[in-house]
């Protein structure tokens, strides 16, 4: 069954989001990467996945809210197709944190989609990032941190719309970085977050 419905997912999600995809100093690769990207639409998870070149995306797991998508058996059998390592905001324990469940997940085979930013954001200008990709960067420096820019999805599926409008949308995806030695939090977290704005700047430059 997943055979069947993992290509219609990525076919669904295309047309609905119009996606184009660029690759800026970039190149896509099966190595094992954190994509981290702006957050303003319950589609971004399933929209970048399925721009991904197949054998990425073979590897590749969204991490997405469980509240969101445990509700109800369609969305729950779709973050199941897409492999998407859910994470319950209300059962965070020091002992089993999102980053350490992350890193447990992907072995030394897959790679992630994250959202620093955490929940959606629905104002003009992206939020600051949260600590979680400072310390998954710390924990696993071997890892390529890609900052990728996704835009006008917010109006693909408004906020309170139960069913999506299809529009043309742009996924921006840049020049991996990695955590420099010594680098404190917030001048890493600053530096990735300019990184996906840089992708947006050359974005709306071409356009």
């Amino acid at each position: 069954m997943k055979q069947v419905t993992v290509p219609f997912l990525v076919m669904l999600a295309k047309v609905l989001s119009g996606a184009t995809v660029r690759w800026v100093d970039c190149e896509p690769d099966t190595c094992q990467r954190v994509y981290f990207a702006n957050h303003t639409s319950h589609l971004d998870a399933l929209v970048l996945w399925a721009s991904l070149p197949k054998p990425i995306r073979a590897l590749t797991r969204p991490v997405a809210a469980a509240d969101y998508w445990q509700g109800g058996p369609v969305r729950r059998y779709m973050a199941k197709s897409f492999n998407a390592l859910l994470i319950d905001r209300t059962k965070i324990k020091v002992h089993n944190s999102p980053i350490d469940m992350m890193i447990r997940s992907i072995g030394d085979t897959e790679s992630l989609i994250v959202f620093p930013e955490g929940g959606r954001n629905h104002q003009p200008e992206m939020r600051p990032f949260k600590s979680g990709l400072f310390y998954l960067a710390k924990k696993r420096p071997d890892l390529e941190l890609v900052p990728v820019y996704i835009d006008n999805l917010n109006r693909v599926m408004p906020k309170g719309q139960f069913l999506p409008v299809p529009l043309l949308s742009c996924i921006s995806i840049g020049a991996p970085i990695w955590l420099e030695s010594g680098e404190k939090k917030g001048s890493f977290l600053n530096r990735a977050r300019q990184a996906v704005l840089d992708m947006k700047d050359g974005s709306d430059a071409e356009s």
